[in-house]
């Protein structure tokens, strides 16, 4: 049910207007200090422009996805992996009819094979494209498909900017109306791969209330927003511990750490939790 209600309010911000494109890079690494000539200030001008124009690569749709939502969080343990899963879930509950898809982005740290409980191997369409498993009609991608349970994923940057292209470009995904990407901690090279390549309807920034997990949540918002990637709001994670005999509650994280960091954001308190292993 929190699930479903998350998912109302996701569906209530999501844009059906054209897809969101970066705007380029800022002019101040480019500005002049001294006081040049004219014909200088048009030599850097020209200049400039060149560089801005092939700086950022085109965002480029995925076959078949219409809209795109990412959920994140700085702080890694959060529960992140889990909301996603839910919200995938919740989505497809809500409406039988929308096609939903799941991209666990994680490559060093795949999850979505265990809770989605799916094990195996994608099998290659004719068009050499891989298809991904399915489980309560979500269909599911992620590198846990593609390497053994145990093998831990030994892969600089530049690699795993690869790989993440691959699972969003060479899958088919047949049609979706959702395509939920759980994405791994931290602001590095999977989230600015996925936000400059893909046009995102929006991100869902995840967090716990205490204060170490709410420093690197806001990091996470503000680099979407410096990629152009609307923030749709945050989901407050493992909020209250309840008994299990007597149901007294106890903030055992703190209370508010994350609604009050939704008012110094200007953002919306999408959902929270009891704790992370109550789903």
């Amino acid at each position: 049910m929190v699930a479903q209600a998350w998912s109302r309010a996701l569906c209530a911000r999501l844009c059906p207007g054209a897809p969101r494109r970066l705007h380029g890079w800022g002019s101040a690494a480019f500005s002049s200090r001294s006081p040049s000539s004219s014909t200088n200030d048009g030599f850097l001008k020209e200049k400039r422009a060149q560089i801005m124009s092939r700086g950022l690569p085109k965002q480029k749709p995925i076959e078949g996805v219409k809209q795109v939502l990412v959920f994140a969080s700085g702080k890694g343990g959060v529960g992140k992996s889990t909301t996603a899963v839910n919200i995938a879930l919740a989505l497809a509950a809500h409406d039988s009819t929308k096609g939903v898809g799941l991209l666990d982005a994680d490559v060093y740290g795949p999850s979505i094979p265990k809770m989605m409980n799916l094990k195996g191997n994608p099998e290659l369409s004719p068009k050499n494209l891989m298809r991904p498993l399915k489980n309560y009609g979500i269909a599911c991608m992620s590198m846990g498909f593609l390497v053994e349970e145990t093998a831990p994923v030994v892969w600089r940057g530049l690699m795993v900017m690869s790989a993440i292209e691959k699972l969003l470009r060479q899958v088919d995904w047949g049609q979706l109306d959702y395509l939920v990407i759980d994405m791994p901690p931290g602001t590095g090279d999977v989230q600015l791969s996925v936000s400059q390549n893909v046009p995102v309807t929006g991100a869902v920034i995840v967090s716990t209330p205490q204060d170490i997990a709410l420093l690197d949540a806001r990091k996470g918002a503000e680099m979407f927003r410096k990629v152009h990637v609307p923030v749709l709001g945050l989901v407050q994670n493992m909020s209250v511990f309840q008994c299990p005999k007597c149901k007294h509650e106890t903030h055992i994280f703190g209370a508010d750490g994350v609604r009050d960091l939704a008012k110094t954001l200007g953002l919306d308190v999408l959902g929270q939790s009891l704790s992370k292993d109550s789903y």
